[in-house]
């Protein structure tokens, strides 16, 4: 089971990430869970200083920004 999480505070784009994320999971057919974390310090301790970002395991794929479903399958696979 893959575990996706999603770092921000609940901003638009982080939610926005979050859909992307479970789209990109969905049309790969794999298991996954889903972690947002909000608080600020956890997410500076992972190493992000701008958010959303989202990290694949416990390893942060992108920072910064909004990717499509498209661009977040190969970091799932």
């Amino acid at each position: 089971m893959k575990k996706i999480q999603i770092l921000g505070t609940g901003c638009p784009k982080c939610k926005k990430l979050a859909e992307n994320a479970e789209i990109a999971a969905k049309d790969l057919g794999i298991d996954y869970q889903m972690e947002k974390i909000t608080q600020i310090n956890d997410i500076m301790k992972m190493g992000v200083m701008i958010t959303p970002a989202l990290a694949v395991d416990g390893v942060v794929k992108i920072a910064g920004k909004v990717a499509s479903p498209e661009e977040i399958k190969p970091m799932l696979s």
